[in-house]
């Protein structure tokens, strides 16, 4: 029990800690920051079962995170709003910025191309003002239909290699996918420099541009 008169606030605030304290639903956050999903889609792209995923979007419903809305038989999730993606975008960046095992684990995972060697938001808008990057969509045709970097052109990673000879040699070509630990732009970045060209990654993909640039 607590006893001190500012325990009932605390509580409330426990309550979002709470519900950023499981890896699962910190993954459910970072797909829902690419837009609305079914319960369906989300426990296919995450990897889990069906109920599990619905029970984690029940919590984080409850700490105000995301929100819901039923069509037909379906339930769909979004993020509550804005603020939330400014907010998972913060908290990543504080966790790395203190954590050494965490950017260890990043850079181990998405490898240089992805981590260390990648290019900002920032840096990104630097290249394509003055014509010196062409960008590259990896995600699939509907989620760069639903919003994607300006300029950007469509290469679904799945045509990357049949496609690669659409792909310039005289600039620096900048790919991205989807959430910031995305593996599929690092991996379509090896695969571009394998072939002379020069490539890197966006930072954090679709999701964290998004975040520090606007909504595409």
């Amino acid at each position: 029990m607590t006893d001190f008169p500012e325990a009932p606030i605390y509580e409330h605030l426990a309550r979002v800690g709470k519900a950023l304290a499981a890896p699962v639903r910190l993954r459910l956050l970072d797909l829902l920051d690419q837009g609305e999903c079914t319960v369906e889609e989300l426990a296919r792209r995450g990897g889990l079962p069906l109920k599990n995923t619905s029970s984690h979007l029940q919590q984080l419903r409850a700490a105000g995170l995301v929100t819901s809305r039923r069509e037909g038989t379906r339930m769909h999730y979004a993020l509550r709003d804005d603020e939330v993606s400014r907010f998972l975008g913060h908290f990543q960046d504080f966790a790395e910025q203190r954590m050494g095992d965490l950017r260890e684990e990043v850079e181990r995972h998405l490898g240089q191309e992805g981590g260390s060697g990648a290019v900002t938001a920032e840096e990104l808008a630097e290249l394509v003002g003055r014509g010196a990057a062409v960008v590259v969509d990896l995600r699939s045709a509907r989620e760069f239909a639903e919003g994607h970097v300006p300029g950007a052109i469509s290469v679904p990673s799945r045509e990357l290699e049949e496609r690669i000879a659409e792909l310039p040699w005289d600039t620096t070509i900048v790919a991205y996918c989807q959430g910031p630990y995305c593996v599929v732009s690092p991996r379509a970045v090896r695969l571009v420099n394998a072939t002379g060209r020069r490539a890197r990654s966006l930072r954090g993909g679709y999701v964290r541009w998004k975040r520090e640039r606007g909504t595409g």
